[in-house]
């Protein structure tokens, strides 16, 4: 999503005792040295033991390592090991409902996170629903050339208009907001995804096929479609926008109203040794202070909304009004279905 710094992979840690109490704000005075074990992207590894880690290491008189790596890398990891060492673990939504299926976190006491009361609306609805701890968010929006279209785009539905035949692109079914292009399909149709498993949404896709150029695996594809002229409208996540912005500066983003979010989540392994510093980090990791640092200095969008951004700091950011009205995929019945959408999908998109 973000430009990954470079980061070791750690295979094993050999992890030291500790007799304070977690959770307890002991500082630098603390003659113990606790470890909390965090499994991460490993993105602005620099910025993140700056701004993130040190801050925390000071106030609870403990060391954070990290165990870096993808999505699936860790979550392939973490669940092949029941005897993991990962105190929390950052996930995409989609692994974190898998593993929440799949038995391997700890149900998320609330209590012990205070800053969660401070969530955006969808935010705090999974969390309350026990789907996991959102840090940050992302949402899909479309992209578009105004000099080459001859309708003004206002929602989902104008991807549809007979008037942009061979024009579109939209993310493949298999990268993070293909779901998420799924339930447009559905909307647009009127369809009720729970019920149908999708089949009004993929009649939908069927429909919108002579409007695609293509689907296309990573944002930085469209680039070169944008510059081309090879499209002129596409459906992005906003994470991919300031790249493509920069590169073709006429363009113009929107999130559409109602627009569909995508979270990273935190997690705490149902085996994590040090469960209480976990809850402190993941309190800490919500906080107004925090996620207002955060925000400018890994652009990530802020799930606390109590977190203040200037305009200049939050454009293409899921933010405000944004984030609190975006509707969340339910992961649970995507990590259901995903085998057969896949086939679908390359069926009649990409066939």
């Amino acid at each position: 999503m973000k430009k990954i710094a470079a980061a070791t992979l750690c295979a094993a840690m050999l992890l030291t005792a500790c007799s304070g109490a977690a959770g307890t704000e002991g500082g630098s005075g603390d003659s113990d040295s606790r470890e909390l074990v965090l499994s991460t992207y490993g993105l602005s590894e620099d910025i993140s033991a700056e701004e993130v880690y040190a801050p925390f290491e000071e106030q609870f008189g403990c060391k954070i390592v990290t165990e870096t790596g993808s999505t699936n890398e860790r979550y392939t990891k973490l669940s092949a090991n029941s005897q993991s060492n990962i105190d929390v673990i950052e996930l995409a939504q989609a692994m974190t409902a898998q593993g929440i299926s799949e038995g391997l976190f700890e149900p998320i006491d609330l209590s012990k996170i205070e800053n969660s009361q401070y969530l955006v609306g969808s935010a705090k609805t999974l969390a309350e629903e026990g789907q996991g701890i959102a840090y940050t968010i992302n949402s899909i929006g479309i992209i578009y050339n105004p000099d080459a279209i001859d309708i003004e785009i206002t929602g989902y539905d104008d991807l549809w208009d007979p008037s942009l035949t061979g024009m579109v692109a939209i993310p493949d079914i298999t990268t993070t907001f293909g779901p998420a292009m799924v339930y447009v399909a559905n909307d647009h149709a009127g369809g009720d995804i729970e019920a149908d498993k999708g089949e009004a949404a993929f009649k939908a896709l069927e429909e919108l096929k002579p409007n695609l150029v293509k689907s296309y695996a990573k944002s930085s594809d469209l680039i070169n479609m944008f510059t081309s002229g090879e499209v002129a409208v596409a459906v992005v996540g906003d994470f991919g926008v300031p790249t493509i912005l920069a590169a073709n500066p006429n363009l113009i983003y929107f999130a559409p109203e109602g627009t569909y979010a995508n979270f990273n989540m935190l997690s705490i392994p149902k085996n994590a040794k040090n469960k209480e510093l976990a809850y402190e980090y993941i309190n800490y990791r919500l906080s107004k202070e925090l996620q207002t640092k955060t925000a400018p200095a890994l652009n990530e969008a802020p799930t606390n909304s109590q977190v203040e951004l200037t305009p200049e700091q939050s454009v293409n950011m899921t933010y405000g009004e944004t984030a609190e009205n975006a509707r969340v995929l339910n992961y649970t019945l995507v990590n259901e279905v995903l085998s057969d959408w896949i086939d679908q999908w390359n069926r009649i998109i990409n066939s």
